[in-house]
């Protein structure tokens, strides 16, 4: 049987409290177990048993070399279903102080964010297949990462379109 999707990803972080205040307050994860210096989070839409493991390991810990120094994972990405949604979380994150960038990759609509410890993860709208055209795929190609602007994707999908969540998109030679 081959691997279907990625069921949970585990963290160290220096204060899990803090952490797992970020995850909640930000993108609206709850905590489904927790013990003294752990815990366990799943996202609202999720039917995982939990989403995100949080260890801590203290204030003393140095930041990650991943990318820098040394090899290692680059970002987590989320997806949301629909861009209103997606344009929701934005804010929430501007507000945190945790947004970074923004992307249009042109099947995937993505937002950029560091958690407490600094590192990455993405939030994500994947176009439904159903949209996926020959002149979307050849502009993905031709221009890889665009500068988001979700009024303009909202005006051309609508912002309740629900996103390409589970869809598998057929690989198309380049």
């Amino acid at each position: 049987m081959p691997v279907t999707r990625l069921n949970h990803a585990v963290l160290y972080v220096r204060d899990v409290e803090r952490s797992v205040a970020f995850y909640a307050d930000v993108l609206g994860f709850r905590t489904v177990m927790a013990f003294p210096g752990a815990a366990f989070l799943q996202a609202s839409g999720s039917t995982n048993d939990h989403d995100l493991g949080l260890f801590q390991i203290g204030s003393a810990a140095a930041d990650s070399g991943a990318g820098r120094t040394s090899v290692g994972l680059y970002h987590l990405a989320w997806e949301v279903d629909t861009l209103d949604e997606l344009e929701r979380v934005g804010g929430e994150l501007a507000k945190a102080g945790a947004l970074v960038g923004a992307g249009d990759h042109g099947t995937t609509k993505a937002l950029y964010a560091k958690d407490p410890d600094g590192m990455e993860f993405e939030v994500s709208w994947l176009l439904p297949a159903d949209l996926i055209t020959a002149d979307v795929l050849a502009e993905a190609r031709s221009k890889p990462t665009q500068s988001l602007d979700i009024a303009k994707e909202k005006a051309r999908y609508g912002g309740g379109t629900k996103g390409g969540i589970g869809i598998s998109i057929p690989s198309v030679p380049a």
